[in-house]
């Protein structure tokens, strides 16, 4: 989340006039991630999140905003986006496909206890089989295909070294084969600033912006790697065990997941490592972003390739 659009206080009201959402009080950018517009919007009627899409098309937008009210009304908590007096959930808005969904209650944590990772486990679980009654599809664009095509682009403007890192962890990555594992609904970027807790309860999943059809195994690997991850780019083992037993309790490990687990971890590690990269060397303008260190997977990546916890639970 982070302004790259201006939207000016004349232009979100005349927004806000296609829908039933009261009159606008106060409203602010947020500066935190690094994809979309967003700001905070409070009105007479509610608290909202609007989102300036700056990369999809109105088109393929429609499967993010029917997953979260479809996730929403299956009792998973994501924000539920509002739909306008012509029932539609989305419109322009400065010339970008626009969105107000949900503003819900708490604040990311900064650091995990083991205790957010089990309900965070828990709520993965909840997620993905709550996921498996969506009719709509959507293929992930940040598939290993993606890793290849980013390694390419990024060519010069990296050292030998590092070029040769990526192209040996690609060619291991490109030999596994998931079609065994369990798929359906991933989010794909549920890191620590993508959940909001009150205390130790999970008050809401959101940005749901990668979300697609994928490895379930793979969301694990995902969440895990942020979620755990210690100041020394290592895996926090209570906080391993605690996320895993929680998605276990409510959904067990298959033996084919049991087997891929140490590849995938990688590949989510690989996948978040190439992203930064990219943002690093070929950055977006933007008036409030954050280009988030790419060290950070490349250092947990080097250690998952010799260290991965088991599959607990």
């Amino acid at each position: 989340m982070s302004v790259y659009t201006t939207v000016t206080e004349a232009q979100l009201r005349q927004y806000l006039t296609q829908f039933d959402a009261g009159e606008l009080l106060s409203f602010e950018g947020i500066s935190a991630g690094i994809e979309n517009t967003n700001y905070f919007v409070d009105t007479s009627c509610g608290r909202y999140v609007l989102t300036l899409f700056e990369q999809h098309s109105m088109e393929k937008l429609g499967y993010f905003m029917k997953l979260m009210a479809w996730l929403s009304e299956a009792g998973v908590p994501t924000a539920h986006p509002l739909a306008g007096k012509d029932g539609q959930y989305l419109r322009l808005l400065c010339d970008k496909p626009a969105s107000l969904v949900q503003r819900l209650r708490g604040k990311s944590v900064e650091v995990a206890t083991p205790a957010h990772c089990a309900v965070m486990g828990e709520s993965l679980a909840h997620f993905h089989l709550a996921g498996r009654g969506f009719s709509q599809n959507r293929a992930n664009d940040r598939d290993v295909d993606w890793m290849q095509g980013v390694a390419e682009r990024l060519g010069g403007l990296i050292d030998a070294n590092t070029k040769a890192f990526i192209a040996a962890e690609l060619h291991t990555q490109q030999a596994l084969m998931l079609d065994a594992l369990p798929q359906g609904v991933i989010h794909a970027d549920l890191f620590l600033d993508n959940a909001l807790f009150d205390g130790e309860q999970l008050t809401g999943i959101i940005d749901l912006y990668y979300a697609c059809d994928g490895v379930w195994l793979y969301d694990v690997a995902v969440t895990m790697n942020d979620w755990c991850r210690q100041p020394n780019h290592k895996l926090d083992t209570a906080r391993v065990a605690a996320f895993l037993t929680g998605y276990a309790r409510v959904r067990s490990w298959t033996a084919a997941e049991k087997q891929a687990w140490p590849f995938i971890v990688r590949r989510a590690a690989l996948r978040f490592f190439l992203s930064r990269l990219q943002d690093q060397c070929m950055p977006r303008a933007g008036e409030l972003t954050q280009i988030k260190d790419p060290d950070v997977f490349r250092q947990l990546l080097v250690y998952l390739q010799i260290n991965c916890p088991p599959l607990a639970g």
